[in-house]
């Protein structure tokens, strides 16, 4: 199964959603697909979605997913990297309404310059991506947050 996560902010995806429609149309994506489409304003044809989803069913997702798809939002990249997730970050774009910057094109060049997971910037590559997601091993993981929270207390309680 394909998941694909679009975040809660109050920002659209929909060239994201209307180009796995083609895809699916075009029997080019045979998996089945699920959609979180927060705000976005396409409403998929061939699969299914919801507009936003609890925790819980978030999770429930991202553990059935063969491949998780998603904006460039830093917590969906993080939960899908923890549950050693294949992923492609498609990161929202300003010139298409999709956010105020293009803030989200940097994170997703992070992650991917990193290893951890591919990046579709231009949708018209999308087919080959997903293609090529089978072969994709992603580099692991390691968050490094309880090393920051230990140093900010030690800073804290040294003073």
């Amino acid at each position: 199964m394909i998941f694909i996560s679009l975040g809660t902010q109050k920002f659209q995806l929909n060239r994201l959603l209307k180009k796995i429609d083609v895809l699916i149309s075009e029997g080019r994506i045979n998996d089945s697909v699920f959609a979180q489409i927060g705000y976005s304003d396409y409403l998929p044809i061939n699969y299914g979605y919801k507009r936003f989803i609890n925790n819980d069913s978030f999770n429930d997702y991202i553990k059935k997913s063969s491949l998780v798809i998603t904006h460039g939002g830093v917590g969906n990249i993080i939960t899908a990297l923890n549950y050693e997730k294949k992923i492609i970050v498609v990161p929202r774009i300003k010139k298409f309404n999709e956010h105020v910057d293009d803030h989200q094109v940097q994170i997703a060049r992070a992650f991917y310059d990193n290893g951890h997971t591919l990046v579709c910037k231009d949708l018209k590559n999308l087919a080959k991506i997903i293609s090529n997601s089978k072969e994709f091993v992603p580099k692991r993981y390691i968050s490094h947050r309880t090393a920051y929270i230990e140093f900010i207390k030690k800073i804290i309680t040294d003073k």
